[in-house]
């Protein structure tokens, strides 16, 4: 008999209030992994009330200070748990454990990064024309809905709840509808911590019903979102009427700009798992490799000799370097992309089969697909595919490829690979992104701001930039006399 997860609402875990619930599927297996209650619009409220007590009752006695200390001991207990919790992220989401296992150690940094910046976010003292003292609060907002996306499951709740509770609001999490176990756990070890009851509430279900009924909420102050642009331009919407905060984390389809002086091997090497890395599961996921046309055929080349040598299996396994997709109705779309890319011209040079025999068949596997031949005006390379699959381009110059990577409806990340310093800035000047590295895959940093522009979404997470996003100014002005 499967496990049963309920809600976790003020300190407490039980079911949904009209008893539903959704069973969690194994992708590695197919096999069933446990069943979660599915919240509706009374549970909603429920939660709601209880983070706005909490807000307003034991959270807002606890210290500057208190906040930090107990951020830390989340920090410390994630460190603790960190098999626990990247077994069960792994199974939830077809992870192999290896990379789960460094997803909880930067949950960990995360929760402990905001312990140390709890008292850091500070007022200032305004020269003002006029007799007097002019100063500001920072102050919290009160209930945060934080929804979190399927394909980096905790971490990204970790990115939302740091600089929440740091800034002292309460929260409602919203986990994806198929993977919520470790947003679970989560917040019974926040218990554990020492955060009052009603701080942390996670309530799982569909996005239509209990992500709807978050944002339309009265006592909702802000919603911190993280999925597709079509979701996130709904939820905007639906902010408007109440003039609710938001911030969107939403797609992307990056650019990974090659140029004829780059170092191949490294930039192979780092290329290889910018596209690949969580089965292609990533917002940042570089899905659109520029290369000039100097050393086209030999990226080309090296690129798929490196593709064909990823070892795709069982998410358990050590050696496992890149797992199945999350659920079969999503390879399935993936694979109707690999069938558009054929009908627009593609040329397919490895990668795109899901095996049929064996261990992995009944999982939803996908080898890794690299195509060429297809321009910037095809469906496959605008449209975000979200899974393992990349096309690779060719351009002349340095102005080709600057128009080429900034025409897109996208503006999430990049990667240059060059030894000009010079055409290096010159080239991040002129994206059109949100962030972006040089001769490395690697944007995301606890420390530096994460977001995009464009359809990509608006505000930022992580860093000292997202306390801004959780807080609001007061101005207070105290007349001389």
């Amino acid at each position: 008999m499967i496990p049963f997860h309920g809600l976790h609402i003020n300190g407490k875990s039980g079911p949904a209030a009209d008893g539903a619930s959704c069973e969690l599927i194994n992708p590695a297996n197919a096999q069933p992994l446990a069943s979660v209650a599915q919240g509706g619009l009374a549970d909603v409220n429920r939660a709601v009330e209880a983070a706005h007590r909490a807000y307003v009752g034991a959270w807002s006695r606890f210290t500057s200070r208190d906040r930090g200390q107990a951020l830390q001991r989340l920090s410390e207990l994630v460190r603790q748990h960190g098999d626990q919790l990247a077994t069960a992220e792994s199974q939830n989401v077809g992870k192999p454990i290896g990379g789960a296992r460094g997803e909880m150690g930067a949950v960990a940094n995360c929760f402990e990064y905001y312990a140390g910046a709890v008292n850091k976010a500070c007022g200032q003292t305004i020269p003002v024309a006029a007799d007097g003292h002019c100063f500001t609060f920072r102050e919290p907002l009160g209930v945060c809905a934080l929804i979190v996306p399927w394909n980096f499951p905790l971490l990204i709740t970790a990115w939302k709840l740091g600089p929440a509770l740091a800034m002292g609001n309460t929260v409602v999490i919203k986990p994806a509808e198929a993977t919520p176990l470790s947003a679970l756990l989560l917040a019974d070890l926040a218990l554990e911590a020492g955060f009052p009851e009603g701080v942390i509430n996670v309530v799982p279900g569909q996005g239509s019903v209990a992500g709807a009924a978050l944002v339309g909420h009265r006592l909702v102050r802000k919603v911190s979102f993280t999925g597709s642009t079509t979701t996130g331009t709904k939820i905007m919407s639906q902010a408007a009427n109440d003039m609710t905060r938001i911030s969107l984390e939403l797609g992307g389809k990056s650019a990974n700009l090659v140029f004829g002086d780059a170092d191949l091997d490294a930039c192979l090497d780092s290329s290889l798992w910018s596209v690949f890395d969580n089965t292609g599961q990533d917002c940042c996921a570089r899905s659109r490799i520029l290369v000039q046309r100097a050393v086209f055929e030999r990226f080309v080349e090296g690129f798929v000799n490196r593709t064909k040598a990823i070892r795709v299996g069982d998410p358990a396994e050590e050696t496992t370097q890149m797992g199945p997709l999350y659920c079969a109705a999503h390879r399935e779309q993936v694979v109707g992309y690999l069938a558009l890319a054929e009908q627009e011209g593609g040329m397919l040079l490895c990668g795109g089969t899901a095996p049929d025999s064996g261990p992995l068949a009944n999982g939803s596997y996908l080898t890794p697909a690299v195509y060429v031949g297809l321009d910037n005006t095809t469906r496959f390379m605008r449209e975000e595919i979200f899974g393992p699959v990349v096309g690779i381009v060719q351009f002349d110059d340095e102005s080709e490829a600057i128009r080429i990577a900034n025409d897109s409806n996208y503006g999430l990340a990049a990667s240059i690979w060059t030894r000009d310093v010079a055409r290096a800035l010159r080239v991040s000047r002129a994206l059109e992104v949100g962030m972006l590295s040089v001769n490395s895959s690697s944007s995301v940093h606890i420390e530096a701001p994460f977001g995009g522009v464009k359809q990509s979404g608006m505000g930022r997470e992580q860093g000292m930039a997202a306390l801004d996003h959780f807080s609001q100014l007061k101005s207070v002005f105290i007349a001389g006399q």
